[in-house]
């Protein structure tokens, strides 16, 4: 049986997210401490339980501690990941709903799914643009064809957007599973970004005035323009059950692409919105690096169980990073290498099977 500090480093959901899918890839036991201790809402909450329950049944797994609020949970994977149709929603894990990260939950099924003796279906509920998650379109943009470089086949769609706090959103995903997906995977080499080819976005509300949209656009515009671009940004009024605004952009390079995403709330004007995804652009853009920060630690668990060796430039070296391949390094026995400090422009390598 294998422990788990989940106070370990950032201390938050991902820990656990990313060990128990570890677990179930390699079909071990794991218990897993300390769960999201350091957080103001400290233990299991309902996007983790959810993820948990999802979890236990790709791979049958027996598991105690699965409550909301626990802080301490055991996984014994009972059988490999299994392919089929599968459907969650977060609200399901607490009494009076929840608006927690849909796209979270689809991150921790994905790998597993991925060594499915088949293709698998989801159907997940739950917030789809939400705070300290991969919005839907950060998944569709730049995750997945990140992850399709390396040869991962998998898609996701919208059916309908999910805000806090009411949540209620649909995310639907295809999965191409295989016994061999990580054996026949040849590893990243990302060290340089290319040329800008086009940067794009959207700028979407559901369920407030119009004008919000057209405001965060023109605002985006004046910013990016002022620095030499020509941005392409669409209005999107988006289907939802409660309300909510959101400005997304994605840049597409030669060899990567990159997102950025702000969400509105009450009292948030329109331009702070822009401004904010602009000014994450600019930041990542100038770092002159490959990877933006968030796919550089969301990339490290698949990327760790392929064939071939990676390595890529990140324009931030964050403390998800760190822990990430603290839990690699811990679970798999395979090295990650990070150049560079906390906080500034880096370099990580991680090697393959083939070299351990």
């Amino acid at each position: 049986m294998r422990v788990i500090d989940g106070s370990y480093g950032e201390g938050g959901g991902a820990v656990l997210r990313n060990s128990l899918s570890l677990s179930a890839v390699l079909g071990e036991p794991i218990t897993v401490e300390n769960i999201r201790v350091k957080r103001p809402n400290p233990g299991l909450q309902a996007q983790h339980l959810t993820a948990v329950r999802a979890l236990a049944s790709v791979c049958r797994a027996k598991v105690e501690g699965a409550e909301l609020r626990s802080s301490t949970l055991t996984f014994e994977p009972q059988s490999a990941p299994r392919s089929g149709e599968y459907s969650w929603d977060v609200a399901e894990a607490r009494k009076g709903g929840s608006a927690g990260s849909a796209s979270l939950v689809f991150q921790a099924l994905l790998v597993p799914l991925l060594v499915a003796d088949g293709d698998s279906r989801l159907f997940l509920g739950g917030g789809t643009h939400v705070a300290w998650s991969p919005s839907f379109h950060y998944l569709q943009s730049v995750y997945l064809p990140a992850l399709g470089q390396v040869g991962v086949n998998a898609r996701v769609d919208l059916e309908r957007w999910g805000w806090y706090p009411v949540g209620g959103g649909v995310m639907t995903a295809q999965i191409a599973g295989g016994r061999e997906t990580f054996t026949q995977m040849p590893g990243l080499q990302c060290n340089d970004r290319g040329e800008l080819r086009r940067l794009s976005g959207i700028s979407a509300v559901a369920n407030l005035p119009g004008h919000i949209a057209e405001r965060q656009k023109r605002q985006a515009e004046s910013v990016l323009r002022a620095e030499g671009f020509e941005p392409e940004i669409e209005i999107v009024d988006a289907p939802a059950t409660g309300r909510g605004t959101v400005l997304f952009l994605g840049a597409e390079f030669e060899d990567v692409r990159a997102g950025f995403t702000s969400l509105g709330r009450r009292g948030k004007p329109a331009e702070q919105v822009a401004e904010e995804a602009c000014n994450q652009f600019l930041q990542y853009y100038r770092s002159g690096a490959a990877l933006d920060q968030h796919l550089a630690d969301q990339i490290i668990l698949p990327l760790a169980l392929a064939e071939g060796p990676s390595s890529f430039t990140t324009s931030r070296i964050t403390q998800h990073l760190m822990t990430n391949a603290w839990i690699v390094e811990r679970l798999l026995n395979r090295r990650i290498g990070v150049e560079g400090k906390e906080g500034r422009a880096g370099k990580v390598s991680i090697a393959g099977r083939r070299d351990v």
